[in-house]
């Protein structure tokens, strides 16, 4: 039987020492579509694809990459209901910690209050793991961020990272290509040749979404229009 017979019980370890649903958890992840994230010198840009479930959806209505502070910005893979929680609930905890201390929240806090949730649902009885990860992009007072967090919990900031499907390619070709000191522009460039690597059909402005934080500590999500005249760029 091995672990099987216990894949049912989220608050049972197997005698493997595991949370067999944890693990199911990042299967529903490293099904969904491919996401990444590049930290820059000078700023933070995460991408990821777009694929809609038929051509009849509207592309405007389906948004990956969201906003949880001015300087913050997330992107998930896995199942997108999931992450509507979390980034409600991110938001929720950003916008208390304003009201306290007058000034916004750090990346790394919110970042380990956001894993504190996840954390909970696997300890829990009557709920299961959030069935995505998370890449969080943030520039505040310690420069430029990135986490990447997953159902466990578990939380570290990354160089260059990505999840979903394809991710051990795309991982590899972000190993080749990053170098510490690239600048955000070249960041997106290669976000973007990375997403192509394994990107099934014509990619476009209209099937990946690209945020980008720079200097200004602004968090952006770039037009159709604008990741056109990146993509014009790479060819």
């Amino acid at each position: 039987m091995g672990d099987s017979q216990y894949s049912f019980s989220l608050t049972t370890f197997s005698p493997s020492g595991k949370l067999v649903q944890i693990e199911h958890a990042l299967t529903a992840v490293g099904s969904g579509q491919t996401s990444l994230g590049i930290k820059a010198a000078n700023g933070v840009v995460i991408a990821t694809e777009k694929k809609l479930p038929s051509i009849l959806v509207d592309e405007a209505s389906v948004q990956k990459i969201q906003v949880l502070t001015p300087n913050i910005g997330v992107v998930y893979s896995g199942m997108g209901p999931d992450s509507r929680v979390l980034v409600r609930k991110s938001r929720k905890q950003a916008e208390q910690y304003y009201r306290l201390y007058k000034e916004p929240i750090p990346v790394t806090q919110l970042v380990r209050e956001t894993a504190a949730v996840m954390q909970e649902f696997t300890q829990s009885g009557g709920v299961r793991p959030f069935g995505v990860s998370l890449l969080v992009a943030g520039y505040d007072d310690k420069g430029p961020q990135l986490y990447q967090v997953d159902p466990s919990g578990s939380y570290f900031s990354w160089k260059a990272s990505a999840m979903g499907k394809n991710v051990s390619n795309a991982k590899t070709f972000l190993e080749k290509r990053y170098t510490e000191d690239i600048e955000l522009d070249d960041a997106v460039h290669t976000a973007i040749l990375t997403l192509k690597e394994g990107f099934e059909g014509q990619i476009s402005g209209k099937n990946i979404e690209i945020g980008i934080i720079g200097n200004d500590k602004v968090f952006k999500i770039l037009t159709p229009t604008e990741i056109d005249d990146y993509l014009q760029e790479v060819e």
